[in-house]
């Protein structure tokens, strides 16, 4: 509804838009991605890399070392 209200009820605006503006947009996509990117890391991760079987963990103490 808001679109169309929009549409319907738009004037001319006129603005300069700097070259600049462009890149500062294309700059605060990047960083979006990037943060959406750096949050989901271990996920991306695991699904790129194979799970390993758990191995039994060794002994703490050996039983021929002294105490």
């Amino acid at each position: 509804m808001f679109f169309s209200l929009s549409l319907a009820l738009e004037q001319r605006a006129y603005a300069y838009i700097d070259p600049g503006s462009g890149l500062f947009m294309l700059q605060a996509a990047g960083t979006v991605l990037t943060g959406i990117l750096f949050t989901l890391r271990r996920r991306i991760k695991s699904l790129f890399v194979r799970n390993q079987p758990a191995e039994p963990q060794a002994a703490a103490v050996r039983p021929d070392s002294e105490a």
